[in-house]
């Protein structure tokens, strides 16, 4: 097989395997995205992996440069680079991106064990914004109360005859 029928036979497996999953990103037919972890966990981040020509006998390009990961540390960055390279040495030859992902995944907390998430820029902020600031969070705490599926049917019912009452 020619490596265009691996990196077709490939993208279709990726495409059968993560359809639906929010974490896989297709970016082009030779460049995707996976986040790692939620979006709300602070150790998530998202791995750019594109094909050269030559993959899976060449290595793919893999990147933390995405905007996502802007809060990990330089030194953060080059650890994961480098333990995903290893993964990379180790499968060279193959068909590898679901075997990265999945590693990525597994490993998760021992490649962000050093993160300290990076603030980049120092925000001064007066009295009258930690004032404001302050009450928006009371605000979002009044939560509505939810109402069963019972209770909502009762209520359906209720609006719907006095709508009919009305005529």
């Amino acid at each position: 097989m020619t490596a265009n029928e691996d990196q077709e036979m490939e993208l279709e497996a990726l495409r059968s395997i993560y359809e639906g999953d929010d974490c896989f990103k297709e970016l082009s037919p030779v460049s995707f995205q996976f986040r790692i972890g939620d979006l709300d966990d602070s150790k998530s981040f998202l791995l750019e992996v594109s094909w050269p020509e030559s993959y899976p006998e060449t290595a793919p390009h893999i990147s933390l440069d995405a905007f996502f990961n802007n809060r990990i540390s330089l030194e953060t960055k080059e650890y994961i680079i480098s333990k995903m390279s290893e993964q990379v040495e180790a499968n060279l030859g193959t068909a590898m991106m679901y075997t990265l992902f999945e590693w990525a995944k597994e490993n998760q907390e021992t490649l962000m064990e050093h993160h300290q998430p990076v603030t980049s820029a120092v925000t001064l902020i007066s009295n009258s914004d930690v004032m404001n600031n302050s009450t928006s969070v009371s605000k979002k705490k009044e939560k509505k109360e939810q109402l069963t599926k019972a209770q909502k049917r009762k209520l359906i019912a209720k609006t719907v005859e006095q709508n009919w009452r009305k005529r």
